[in-house]
């Protein structure tokens, strides 16, 4: 059975929840959970970044570095539509 982790977004206190084997975009979108706008789905827009400030996610797709340099990896922003949760997650825009 897989896992589900609760995901909460800190400026609208909007939680949802997502699947081990779910991009944390596709769950949002799903649940209408926003405020995180989104584009291609792929990691090239970068229009979901967004800041992860509690929790682990595990990246399944190549984040484009023209949004998300080694340094903000690093510094815990990631595009939504790349990672996939490992535990409850806690995000913000405002970074």
């Amino acid at each position: 059975m897989l896992d589900k982790f609760r995901i909460t977004v800190r400026e609208s206190g909007a939680s949802f929840e997502c699947g081990e084997d779910e991009a944390v975009l596709s769950a949002m979108v799903r649940s209408r959970s926003g405020p995180v706008s989104h584009g291609c789905f792929g990691g090239g827009c970068g229009v979901c970044r967004i800041k992860v400030l509690e929790g682990s996610y595990e990246k399944v797709k190549k984040m484009s570095r023209a949004h998300v340099s080694q340094a903000d990896e690093s510094g815990g922003i990631a595009l939504l539509c790349c990672i996939q949760p490992r535990s409850d997650m806690s995000l913000t825009r405002q970074f």
